[in-house]
């Protein structure tokens, strides 16, 4: 997930960013008008909006555009030959199901499996993939060719003694429309192969239509080249039925394929459709106006009417609302926001009107990252898959050998015609042995996964994690913001002898109000919460590490830790016992001093969320061991731990403490994940076995991980390994089943069971059970997009 915002523009249209116009030339032509180089808006040569840049002159539609380019305009003007081809201004890239390594600007086929290329993220423009609008117009219109050709070959004989009159060669017409034209897209797949000495699918239903149609084009046209044993009836038995049968039977499987695969994207898409297409801009002079989302800008007031869709992601400056967020988060009860509270681009205003600043757009929106997750994850490969692509690596040249002993076999050793015999089983050999089921196994197994977990605020970063969740035996997990709400709140006030609590209070605010610290905001929230007046403090100055100092109201005031109050020469010993009370409950305890006297101490704390106890409880029912490492004092950790009942706790731990904790961990077989959602957290997140982050924390953390909860919410833990389970299990049925098929079929269209049963297995039917058996792997991965999750 790359976080970049100019490095994204090749799927920006989808989620509501304009392409970035990487590489512009801000040059009038022809009276045309400038083109911004960042957002790639036509804009008009405003001198205020101008940056001149190795020669060249850059108009702008902002300042915000003009200070992004500035800062770093290497990234807009750089040479396109420099640029990595998945940033190409065409937009859209292509790859394979089977091989998502094969990566390419324009539609196509997979050069090793030969299967058409599809977008890596789907379009919500496109109604329909051409492919299959294709494949429909050649399947219906030549279908009742390839029905008249059958019926021909099978009852003909009924009515008209040796077959109708120069039937060879009427079959001959029927058919070659269907193999020639119908069959065209298979036959073109066919040679690819053979020139990329690739072998694959198409390798085996092009060897054998070619058979079968080349072998009866010349007991049409020269039958006088046969033995005498092959004449039947005046003419030589010729298989245009099976070469047409089979084709129009593909097609069919490729329709019914396509239609079921285009199902996995569906996450994807409603996804895409959630963001809103316009913002309501609050201008300088507090004017309105509805503006495209490609015109927002980071620093933008936005209003959010109720019954509207939250545009962008950012933070609310005015307004009381219910949010409802389950469309990115899964979690169904709205959230109220206040001030100060973070909002999500496409989530619902359910309730009241909300002002809200913008602070991400475009690819750097949790919408658009959580696009870029689920599509990254979704053509990743399964650690699993390596087994069924190594089989199939060697699948087909080993069908092919079987094929040609099948026609060897039955040459030499079978009954009149034996060479017929030989034929139309190596036929049918070629056709069922098709390793299609065996390719897309795991592959609909994981794109069906990932789009389940995306509803759920589950964002897998790629195959390797769904596969790797379902074996996690330990779990450690960071305090702040991961156990606990990761802001502090206020918790008490202790007033010293001779002090109200409100004075104390008051007096804390007073002289926090110019600070930025997160204790500082907590108390001065409080502050106002109780109405309390708050005075303008006259001088102020900042002790780093240890608290604040500055004259209020006239009086000299300190605020902060011990180490202050001994600087300060107060006594802070007469509030000892409540402040280590405060401690042990894992409160950050402040002392106030005023004019040299302790006037009285504020506790802070970091609240429990109120999700994790049943979050932890449900990670130990799955068997779970679960440990807590935090930087925080061991105190704090410790009475925190004592309140969630883990026995497993690490206090003040630095972060290469908590990646030789994974590793120490690891060495003893356990197969470990790590949630965090710190900077600090980041290199124990990537030496895990699976890395798990808050969505709520930073990118460096998300950017670690390889699984991204969106809502910060430990008990999607759980969901995630059940999903892991599932999907395990699903991908597993697939390969069996892949397995069993080509196991079963292949001896039976060799013909094994002849002796036994006197019968054999026609070309068609293994056509039909070809295209079946993908569709019923499909089919079966499908499920779990309905798997219901506890």
């Amino acid at each position: 997930m790359n976080n970049n915002n100019h490095g994204q523009h090749e799927h920006a249209h989808h989620h509501g960013h304009a392409a970035s116009a990487h590489g512009a030339e801000a040059v009038q032509e022809a009276g045309k008008p400038f083109v911004d180089p960042v957002f790639g808006m036509k804009v008009a040569a405003d001198p205020q909006k101008k940056v001149e840049y190795e020669g060249g002159e850059y108009y702008f539609c902002s300042a915000a555009c003009m200070e992004k380019f500035r800062a770093n305009p290497q990234a807009y003007v750089a040479p396109k030959a420099l640029q990595p081809a998945r940033e190409a201004p065409t937009g859209t890239v292509y790859t394979c199901p089977m091989h998502p390594q094969i990566r390419q600007p324009a539609p196509g086929d997979c050069p090793i499996c030969g299967m058409a290329l599809e977008p890596v993220l789907p379009s919500l423009e496109e109604e329909d993939n051409p492919e299959l609008t294709d494949f429909r117009r050649r399947f219906w219109w030549t279908l009742p060719l390839s029905a008249i050709v059958m019926t021909l070959a099978m009852a003909s004989h009924r009515f008209f003694h040796g077959g109708l009159p120069y039937q060879n060669w009427i079959e001959l017409a029927l058919s070659t429309p269907v193999v020639l034209w119908a069959g065209r897209p298979f036959l073109e797949r066919w040679a690819q192969s053979i020139a990329r000495r690739s072998p694959n699918m198409w390798t085996l239903i092009g060897s054998g239509v070619g058979a079968a149609y080349g072998y009866s084009l010349v007991a049409t046209i020269a039958p006088g080249l046969f033995p005498a044993a092959f004449m039947e009836h005046g003419r030589i038995g010729v298989y245009y039925e099976a070469a047409a049968v089979i084709i129009s039977l593909t097609l069919l499987g490729q329709i019914l394929e396509l239609k079921a695969r285009s199902q996995t994207s569906a996450a994807i898409k409603s996804l895409l459709i959630l963001a809103p297409k316009t913002a309501r801009r609050i201008r300088d002079d507090g004017a309105e106006e509805d503006v495209p989302l490609t015109h927002v800008h980071i620093g933008d007031l936005l209003r959010v009417r109720p019954g509207e869709k939250v545009p962008v992601d950012g933070v609310v400056v005015e307004g009381e609302s219910a949010v409802d967020e389950s469309m990115l988060t899964g979690e169904p009860i709205p959230v109220t926001k206040r001030p100060q509270d973070k909002v999500i681009g496409a989530t619902l205003n359910t309730g009241g009107s909300l002002v809200m600043r913008s602070e991400k757009v475009g690819s750097q929106t949790m919408l658009a990252q959580i696009v870029q997750m689920v599509a990254q994850a979704q053509r990743s490969r399964a650690p699993m898959q390596r087994l069924a692509d190594v089989v199939a690596g060697y699948f087909v040249t080993i069908v092919v050998g079987i094929a040609l002993l099948t026609l060897f076999g039955w040459g030499v050793f079978g009954p009149e015609p034996s060479w017929v015999f030989g034929f139309v089983n190596a036929v049918a050999v070629l056709i069922i042995a098709c390793p299609c089921a065996l390719g897309l196994a795991t592959p609909m197994s994981i794109m069906a996964a990932t789009g389940r977990a995306a509803t759920q605020g589950i964002l897998f970063r790629d195959a390797a994690a769904i596969e790797g969740m379902r074996k996690v035996d330990t779990l450690i997990v960071d305090k702040t913001g991961t156990l606990t709400e990761g802001k502090p709140a206020f918790d008490r006030v202790v007033a010293a002898p001779g002090f109200r609590e409100d004075d104390v209070l008051q007096i804390a605010a007073s002289i926090d109000q110019g600070s930025e610290h997160p204790l500082a905001q907590a108390i001065v929230a409080q502050a106002r919460q109780r109405g309390l007046a708050l005075d303008k403090p006259e001088s102020f100055e900042s002790s780093s590490g240890i608290g604040v100092r500055g004259m209020v109201s006239g009086r000299r005031i300190a605020l902060g830790n011990t180490a202050l109050m001994d600087s300060e020469n107060v006594d802070w010993r007469v509030l000892r016992e409540p402040a280590e009370e405060l401690r042990s409950e894992g409160a950050s305890v402040i002392y106030l001093a005023a004019d040299g006297a302790l006037a009285g101490l504020i506790a802070v704390s970091d609240p429990v969320k109120s999700t994790t106890p049943e979050a932890l409880a449900s990670l130990r029912d799955a068997g779970i061991q679960v440990a807590m490492a935090t930087g925080d004092g061991v105190t704090t950790a410790q009475s925190v731990a004592k309140k969630l009942g883990m026995p497993e706790v690490h206090g003040e731990v630095k972060p290469q403490d908590k990646l030789m904790l994974v590793e120490r961990l690891q060495k003893q077989g356990r197969i470990v994940a790590m949630a965090g959602d710190g900077i600090n957290d980041a290199p124990a997140l990537a030496k895990a076995d699976v890395g798990i982050a808050m969505g709520t924390g930073t990118d460096v953390a998300i950017h670690s991980a390889h699984l991204t909860l969106v809502k910060g919410d430990l008990r999607a833990i759980a969901r995630a390994r059940q999903l892991s389970l599932d999907t395990v299990r699903n991908m597993r049925q697939n390969l069996g089943f892949a397995f069993v098929y080509n196991a079963l079929g292949i001896p039976l269209a060799a013909g094994l069971l002849y002796p036994f049963t006197g019968k054999l297995l026609s070309p068609m039917i293994a056509a039909l059970a070809m295209s079946l058996s993908s569709v019923s792997v499909i089919a079966n991965a499908l499920r779990l997009r309905g798997t219901k999750q506890s």
